[in-house]
């Protein structure tokens, strides 16, 4: 390969990797977003038997567990997920599963 042919195809390869990598560093958006607890319009909380969680799609949450809370906003399109992705690093001591129903504002 002549490096007239190599240096784009070298300059393209470093680009599709720095994108994917930036593209899975923000897969929390896919999530939802953090939410301030005062933004928030319903309250849970997780003790060491709650396994999942139920909520909708475009509610804001502000989940309080052994002292401390955090709030989230499901205005993402997943509909399962561990919280534990989500949560500030170790908030949670357990798996706690979120199923997220979709949003009653867009159900035709």
């Amino acid at each position: 390969m002549t490096s007239k042919f190599l240096i784009p195809a070298l300059l393209a390869l470093t680009l599709s990797v720095s994108t994917a990598s930036s593209m899975a560093a923000d897969n929390h958006s896919l999530l939802g977003e953090a939410a301030t607890t005062a933004a928030t319009s319903r309250v849970i909380t997780i003790t060491p038997d709650t396994k999942y969680v139920n909520v909708q799609g475009g509610q804001s949450i502000q989940f309080n567990t052994g002292g401390s809370t955090f709030g989230w906003t499901f205005n993402g399109p997943a509909k399962s997920f561990e919280l534990n992705r989500v949560a500030p690093a170790g908030l949670l001591d357990h798996p706690v599963r979120i199923y997220v129903s979709p949003n009653p504002l867009y159900n035709g």
